[in-house]
């Protein structure tokens, strides 16, 4: 016989502030909480957000001319030393979780920025306009560095490969693509109960990931670290919710996954592209994944920034997992 639990008033959806958000700062707000979990909540995936995101960092470099660190390179105005904390200092966005190597090769005079980085395909620069040495008249400025993908933060010491050769210069990882996460929480109003909570919280990142990405990745690694409580039988612990709002909820969401992709007002390119990969519903679009959408034929980072702008809009993401029966069209064809 199942446990029979209590229902608790639960957020509908999380809300963004539009009017204050920007490209890499992002304020959302969810509720109703039941007393006390705002903060739970908030503190939860404050942490998350800060130590588990993951990224793409510089790991070593090898510079010409260059066989240790605390040396100086003829014609380049800085040390080596300073060289190397600004290669620390370099943004990139990964789409292969492989380590990758990119090189650059400068002559002077003038600056060497991370716009002057040839990088394979699958491997953006984030900051191209980050400086990173500056060259006099007869400077030349060549190197070779591994971008490796990693979370949280990682010191030189555990780049350092065994065998590695000379000259190679392993540095520290700054992988967290969030530089900042703030929370608070406010009594929000239930019918005639103002003790509930609204949680409010506030993402900083550099580039390489945008709020709402950073706080949808942050919620599915906490839920997936809480699976191994679920050790449960589902059929065993039930919560009791209004079977009439469960039966909207789920319509609403059929809705939406059965529209076809070519009524989400798409840029000509990123429509062909879906129609080519004979995608045709959003819901057959939500299940894919960023590596997966990449993989089709001239389809490139600028239609799925696109399209994931585009379902974001609708509440989804990429990468999403749904029942079967929501895939099939309106609960009257059932």
């Amino acid at each position: 016989m199942a446990t029979r639990l209590g229902r608790f008033e639960m957020p509908k959806q999380v809300v963004k502030d539009e009017t204050v958000s920007k490209e890499n700062y992002g304020k959302f707000y969810a509720e109703p909480f039941e007393g006390g979990y705002g903060r739970t909540m908030g503190n939860s995936l404050r942490r998350v957000l800060l130590s588990s995101l993951e990224g793409a960092a510089v790991s070593s470099v090898k510079i010409k001319g260059a066989p240790h660190e605390f040396c100086s390179l003829k014609g380049v105005v800085e040390d080596v030393t300073d060289i190397i904390l600004n290669i620390k200092q370099l943004l990139f966005k990964s789409y292969s979780r492989d380590p990758q190597m990119v090189k650059i090769k400068v002559e002077g005079p003038g600056e060497v920025t991370a716009g002057d980085i040839i990088a394979p395909d699958n491997l953006e620069v984030i900051n191209p306009d980050f400086v990173i040495c500056t060259l006099d008249e007869d400077g030349v400025f060549e190197a070779e560095m591994e971008v490796c993908v990693g979370r949280g933060y990682c010191p030189a010491d555990l780049n350092k490969k065994e065998n590695q050769e000379i000259g190679i210069i392993p540095i520290d990882c700054l992988y967290s693509p969030v530089r900042r996460v703030k929370y608070e929480t406010e009594n929000t109003r239930v019918g005639r109960r103002t003790d509930y909570d609204k949680l409010i919280i506030e993402i900083w990142t550099d580039g390489r990931v945008s709020p709402d990405d950073a706080l949808t990745m942050s919620a599915a690694i906490l839920r997936h670290h809480l699976d191994v409580f679920v050790s449960y039988d589902k059929d065993l612990i039930e919560f009791e919710e209004s079977e009439k709002q469960i039966d909207q909820e789920k319509e609403d969401l059929r809705k939406k996954l059965n529209i076809s992709v070519n009524e989400i007002e798409l840029s000509v390119r990123a429509a062909n592209c879906l129609n080519n990969a004979n995608i045709t519903t959003v819901g057959e679009l939500a299940q894919k994944t960023e590596a997966e959408m990449l993989k089709y034929r001239n389809f490139g980072k600028k239609s799925l920034n696109e399209i994931k702008a585009k379902i974001q809009e609708m509440g989804l993401s990429l990468g999403m997992t749904f029942d079967s029966d929501l895939l099939r069209g309106s609960a009257s064809d059932d």
